[in-house]
């Protein structure tokens, strides 16, 4: 009980200073740019910009010190540092998810962002946490299958298979998610700017090239957004 109560106090404590984060993430920063002055350069907190760039840091760690062979598991140290690793991949991928998903996808954004354009930037996130999170599900369930003996046939090859294609799938939704912020700096329409440190956004892109991209990729999903409205009544 003892325990269980310490744990629920550090818990509630936890969310209090999320709420206090969160709080802190909505108010706008006060600036001469034209961006403020639009009223939409709202910055990640902290605590934000340490989970998104942390992350990236410990994503990439265990990418390149993956096992290139399932019998370098034989290594009882090994295997352990793998389960323990796996462990702590897992709480801070739905840590970060618990506490970014309270945030607006397009933070920062000083244009309109389409409905459509919110519900693909949003689901992208969303299987980008799930690959991310079954990465190490998948890989404590190939150690613990591991441990029982069971090194290689079908339950084996599953979890292997499981694996790979969380890992492949992640490698994609980065790549796009990437891609997308790049984009979105290259409009100069502050999303970047919430997240990055570096070349700041101060004004829309008045870029002719780039305006008119940007026009018809609002079009686009505008007219998806009318699509799936008719479809429903």
């Amino acid at each position: 009980m003892l325990l269980a109560g310490s744990f629920g106090g550090l818990w509630t404590q936890f969310q209090l200073s999320i709420d206090r984060e969160i709080r802190e993430d909505l108010l706008p920063e006060s600036s001469g740019t034209d961006m403020d002055q639009a009223g939409g350069n709202r910055q990640h907190s902290v605590l934000g910009k340490t989970f998104h760039w942390g992350f990236i840091i410990l994503y990439a760690y265990g990418i390149f010190k993956q096992i290139d062979d399932l019998e370098e598991l034989e290594d009882s140290a090994l295997l352990s540092f793998e389960i323990a690793f796996a462990t702590v991949f897992l709480g801070i991928v739905m840590i970060r998810y618990s506490y970014m998903r309270r945030f607006e996808t397009f933070m920062g954004a000083t244009e309109p962002v389409p409905l459509a354009h919110r519900y693909l930037a949003k689901g992208i996130h969303t299987s980008m946490y799930l690959c991310l999170a079954m990465l190490p599900l998948s890989g404590l369930l190939i150690a613990g299958l591991f441990t029982q003996g069971v090194k290689d046939g079908p339950l084996q090859d599953f979890a292997l298979g499981l694996h790979e294609m969380s890992a492949s799938m992640s490698y994609v939704l980065i790549a796009m998610h990437v891609g997308a912020a790049i984009w979105s700096r290259v409009k100069g329409e502050g999303v970047w700017t919430s997240m990055v440190p570096i070349l700041k956004e101060d004004r829309v892109s008045r870029n002719g090239l780039v305006t008119r991209i940007s026009k018809l990729e609002n079009e686009v999903f505008n007219r998806l957004e009318n699509a799936f409205s008719s479809q429903k009544e």
